[in-house]
C-alpha cells in the first residue's frame, strides 16, 4: 500500500512558526515520522510540501496511482475549491489533517471546503494526527466497512464491519476515548475494529457528539444509547447475533460503555469490556485528568452538580448487572489505575461479576494498540466474552 503525505502553505516553517500552536517538530521531523509510521502500518509513504496551490493540485493528480492521501492544506483549507475538486476528481481515499485544534481557534479557521470530500478530518492531535490518518487509511483498505447513520446529526454514524462467514455474528460495539472531546474520533479504534473483525466479531465503531461539537454528558450519553439501540433496527439484516452484544470502551469511552449499560435495558448487552475506564467521575475530577475534562463534560464541577454526578457517574449506578471485564495499565499517565481498581472492588461488593486485570508496565494507549502485547491480552479476554 502506497500513501502520499501532502503539506500545504507555510508548513515548511514547522518548528519555527508559532511553536506554542504547532509544536517544535520541523517538517523534516514530520516527514521522517510519517515514513516510520507508514512502515509500522505495513505501507510506504511519500512526503511532499508546497506553498503553491497549483503544485499541490498537480501532486494530487499524480496520486491517482496510489492507495491513499493524507493532506494538510494549510490556509487553502478554508477557500480552495480547486484543491477540493482535485481530491474529489482523483477518487482516492483522503484524510484531512490539521496539527492544531482549528475548531477552537478563530472562526475563519473552523471553515473547511475540503472536509466533505475526505473520508475523515483529524485535528488538534499535534503531528500524531498524521499517524492516526495513516492508520485510518490502512484500516479502511484492510477490511470493507459500511457507514450507517443512526440519527440526524453529522456525528450520528458508525462503521460496521462484518467478519467472513454467514453468521449470525457476535457484536462488539466500540466506543472511543479522548476525554469526551471532539479532537478524538472513532478513527482511534479503526485498527482494533479490523483486528476484532478478523477474529470473528462484527464491529460497530460508533461516533457521537463530543465536547466542542455539541456534546456534553446529556447529549453524548444520549447519542451512545441511540447508536447501541440502532443495532435492533439493522442487526437482523446484517446477520448480527443480538443476544451477544459486548460493549468495548476505552478511557472516556469506557465511562460511556459502563453508563450506557447502567441506563438502558431494551438492548440485551451481554458483557462490557472497559479499558482504562473513567468509572468514577468524582475521583477523576479530583485527580485532574485531562486538564478539566470532567468539568467540561458535565458543564460544571461535580461539587456544583451532585445530581448530575449521580446521573453521569457509573460508580453511582452500581450494580450494573452485566458481567464486567476491566483492564488497566499500571503505568497509565492519563487515567490513574487506582480509579479502575476502586471501581472494580466496589462493583464486586455490590454484586456484579467482575474480572479485573492490571497490566504491569502498560500505559493508556497500549490497551488499544494492536501492535502491543497488551492488546493481545485484552483481545484474548474479550474473545472469552462471546
Amino acid at each position: 500500500m502506497r500513501i502520499v503525505i501532502i503539506n500545504g502553505p507555510n508548513l515548511n516553517l514547522l518548528g519555527a512558526r508559532s511553536p506554542e500552536v504547532y509544536g517544535t517538530a520541523t517538517l523534516e521531523d514530520l516527514d521522517a515520522a510519517c515514513r516510520d509510521w507508514a512502515h509500522d502500518a505495513g505501507c510506504e509513504a511519500e512526503t511532499y510540501q508546497s506553498n503553491h496551490e497549483g503544485d499541490i493540485i498537480d501532486r494530487l493528480h499524480a496520486a491517482r496511482d496510489t492507495d491513499g492521501v493524507v493532506i494538510n492544506p494549510g490556509a487553502l483549507t478554508h477557500y480552495s475549491y480547486a484543491v477540493r475538486d482535485a481530491i474529489e476528481a482523483i477518487g482516492i481515499p483522503t484524510v484531512e489533517v490539521h496539527i492544531s485544534n482549528v475548531r477552537a481557534r478563530e472562526p475563519w479557521r473552523r471553515v473547511s471546503v475540503i472536509s466533505e470530500v475526505c473520508s475523515t478530518t483529524i485535528y488538534g492531535r499535534g503531528i500524531v494526527g498524521y499517524r492516526d490518518a495513516i492508520r485510518h487509511l490502512t484500516a479502511r483498505a484492510a477490511w470493507p466497512v459500511e457507514i450507517i447513520a443512526y440519527g440526524p446529526h453529522a456525528d450520528n454514524v458508525g462503521d460496521l464491519r462484518l467478519p467472513k462467514g454467514d453468521g449470525p455474528h457476535p457484536v462488539a460495539v466500540l466506543i472511543h476515548g479522548g476525554f469526551w472531546r471532539d479532537t478524538a474520533a472513532r478513527d482511534l479504534l479503526d485498527p482494533a475494529a479490523v483486528d476484532l473483525t478478523r477474529r470473528g466479531w462484527a464491529t460497530w465503531n460508533i461516533e457521537f457528539a463530543r465536547v466542542g461539537a455539541g456534546g456534553g454528558w446529556r447529549a453524548t450519553t444520549a447519542d451512545v444509547a441511540a447508536a447501541i439501540g440502532a443495532l435492533l433496527e439493522f442487526g437482523e439484516g446484517h446477520a448480527l447475533d443480538l443476544d451477544r452484544i459486548v460493549l468495548i470502551g476505552h478511557g472516556s469511552g469506557g465511562h460511556l460503555a459502563l453508563q450506557a449499560a447502567a441506563n438502558m435495558r431494551e438492548v440485551p448487552i451481554s458483557a462490557i469490556a472497559a479499558l482504562a475506564p473513567i468509572g468514577d467521575l468524582e475521583a477523576a475530577h479530583a485527580a485532574g485528568i485531562g486538564d478539566g475534562a470532567v468539568e467540561s463534560f458535565m458543564r460544571r464541577t461535580p461539587e456544583q452538580s451532585p445530581d448530575r454526578l449521580v446521573a453521569a457517574s457509573p460508580i453511582k449506578n452500581l450494580p450494573i448487572g452485566i458481567p464486567l471485564l476491566i483492564v488497566h495499565g499500571d503505568q497509565d499517565a492519563q487515567v490513574p489505575a487506582e480509579i479502575s481498581r476502586s471501581f472494580a472492588g466496589r462493583a464486586a461488593d455490590e454484586g456484579d461479576t467482575v474480572v479485573y486485570h492490571e497490566l504491569e508496565g502498560v500505559g493508556h494507549d497500549a490497551l488499544t494498540d494492536t501492535s502491543t502485547t497488551a492488546w493481545e491480552k485484552v483481545v484474548d479476554e474479550i474473545d472469552r466474552l462471546r
